[in-house]
């Protein structure tokens, strides 16, 4: 007994069609998988980490679907999101790049960073120094940095870093009052982040930008992985970050 083979390459057809429309479903529905390409989020996220972001944690915008290719305004399902939530967005002076921060501040709120502490509504935000926090560990210009853990007024924690204690150009800003729709959102890296404190390039982050927010790590891997699978693909094994694969993001 033979198969006709005009069959089997009609099922097989079918059988990546359907696959491939499952996984672009997932993909604008449910999660899509991201990387991390800067220190931005640093010591949270590190160049190299690998997450998904839940697409409906905050309901659908065009920048929901790949491309934009579905021309809507607003968003529909819509949830706000909540303050200390690290989230995806499309970067409002150019929507084709995607970034990734932490939301600190909501719609009406009065955002203003004095002598490196983040006030909220005129409050300072607690902010615990704890054990300094090693950046390029491994290389010759390995440093180690001022670390925080800071707690937002809704009780959200999570460590911030600073490269250049409290006096960096971003450690003073003016007073910013977050316009109705849009959000403020800030790197953990606080010395090494573009962010909503530069209004000139990203600004209040409007809600039809939000894609979705980051939920897991799946993969980690040292930023110089490719450099060394060059010198011996061998030693890739030892560029994994173990510990941190399948970790939840705060």
């Amino acid at each position: 007994m033979v198969e006709n083979t005009t069959d089997g390459f009609v099922e097989m057809f079918k059988t990546v069609v359907y696959a491939l429309l499952i996984a672009l479903g997932v993909r604008t529905f449910a999660y899509e998988p991201f990387n991390i390409p800067s220190g931005s989020m640093i010591p949270t996220l590190l160049v190299g980490d690998y997450l998904f972001v839940s697409k409906f944690s905050y309901g659908y915008s065009r920048y929901s679907f790949p491309f934009g290719i579905v021309p809507f305004e607003g968003r529909i399902m819509e949830s706000m999101p909540e303050r200390g939530d690290v989230a995806v967005f499309r970067f409002p002076a150019d929507t084709s790049v995607d970034y990734i921060k932490r939301i600190v501040g909501l719609p009406g709120d009065r955002i203003q960073v004095i002598q490196g502490v983040l006030n909220i509504n005129g409050e300072p935000v607690e902010r615990e120094l704890i054990e300094g926090y090693e950046i390029n560990a491994g290389t010759a210009a390995s440093a180690t940095v001022l670390q925080y853990m800071e707690t937002l007024p809704n009780g959200r924690a999570h460590p911030v870093i600073e490269t250049r204690g409290d006096i960096g150009t971003l450690d003073n800003t003016p007073l910013y009052v977050v316009p109705e729709g849009h959000f403020f959102a800030m790197g953990d890296n606080r010395d090494g982040s573009s962010d909503s404190r530069v209004m000139a390039s990203v600004g209040f982050v409007p809600i039809e930008n939000l894609i979705g927010r980051a939920e897991i790590l799946f993969w980690s891997i040292d930023s110089d992985a490719w450099e060394l699978s060059f010198s011996g693909f061998w030693k890739l094994p030892f560029a994994i970050r173990y510990g941190r694969l399948l970790n939840g993001i705060d």
